[in-house]
């Protein structure tokens, strides 16, 4: 099973997250950027052409052997459930009708979320803005591991099992670490997706309700795409919290690997990201970066000195306003 990593707890860190400061300075060095902060409307075409695809592939799974139900899952549904959740993060920073339209995009992150099977967009929303206001805040941002999953997740095996196992920690680990009252639009979110889950069945039968849901548990596990949770804020670098990933599953990821970018600029669609990283070139290319999602999966197993432990914290002073 390997041996247990040295690092013992999280690298407590007393400073302000990087981005904000950043942000001010490309900004007044390159003020062109402020024409990128607009929706992304194509956004709206691919998210409907990819519930299209996943109700297509519904209808297309439920007479086949369970095999290649399980087979179709992993190859193909599991890359378009990673894909939307990733959609439903833009949509999050309102990207498809823009800051205007507030309410256009929560319904829209609905919408987005059926195929996915479990209701998950509302309550995404939520807890992202306070990943991006407290980066690293103890006990607000949920991105953070539980001091249990850095204490017991520590050798190769057990690190294995807990990138197997991510659907089940990002949707626990809100509840221990920062529960929050239910909304009326998570009640929403609930009922519209148990209502779209009994459509399913209803039409199609079990086949492809399982197909759905095993899309969406492996393509947030053990999967090429998973590797840009770990990626993006694990410090493999001592002093650096955010990392960007510069490879081509960007293109079935809204460029989310594009991550120093996207905290500089949450209000930037991810299609516009590689412009930011081109116009403020000088601020990024001497960034920590990887090309590899599979090679940092790879070295967050078989590296004793990398596991959950492995991000920075902080302890957050004064008022904060979470959603």
């Amino acid at each position: 099973m390997g041996n247990t990593v040295a690092r013992e707890d999280f690298e407590w860190v007393y400073t302000d997250q990087p981005h904000a400061d950043r942000r001010k300075e490309i900004l007044a060095k390159h003020p062109e950027i402020k024409a990128l902060m607009k929706p992304d409307y194509n956004l709206i075409w691919v998210v409907v052409l990819m519930v299209l695809a996943q109700l297509t592939a519904f209808y297309l799974v439920k007479d086949l052997d369970w095999k290649w139900v399980v087979f179709w899952a992993y190859i193909f549904g599991s890359c378009v459930s990673h894909s939307m959740t990733l959609a439903i993060h833009e949509i999050s920073h309102n990207s498809a009708f823009g800051n205007s339209k507030a309410m256009w995009n929560r319904w829209f992150g609905i919408f987005a979320n059926l195929p996915l099977g479990l209701p998950y967009s509302i309550s995404f929303k939520r807890y992202h803005m306070d990943h991006h206001r407290y980066l690293g805040g103890d006990g607000i941002d949920v991105d953070i591991p539980t001091n249990f999953e850095g204490w017991f997740f520590c050798t190769p095996f057990r690190k294995f099992i807990w990138i197997v196992l991510q659907p089940f920690f990002y949707a626990i680990r809100p509840l221990c670490i920062n529960p929050k009252p239910i909304t009326r639009l998570e009640i929403i979110n609930l009922l519209a997706q148990l209502a779209f889950d009994v459509v399913i069945y209803y039409l199609w039968g079990v086949k492809s309700i399982f197909y759905m849901l095993a899309g969406s548990v492996l393509g947030l596990g053990l999967h090429p795409i998973s590797g840009h949770f770990i990626a993006e804020h694990y410090m493999f670098l001592k002093g650096h919290e955010t990392y960007s990933y510069y490879g081509p599953l960007n293109l079935l990821t809204f460029n989310v690997g594009y991550h120093n970018e996207h905290h500089d600029f949450p209000n930037i669609p991810g299609k516009s990201l590689p412009l930011v990283k081109k116009i403020a070139a000088e601020y990024y290319d001497n960034l920590p970066q990887y090309n590899s999602w599979v090679k940092v999966l790879y070295d967050f197993v078989m590296d004793d000195t990398i596991s959950p432990y492995s991000r920075m914290k902080r302890q957050l002073k004064g008022e904060v306003k979470q959603d």
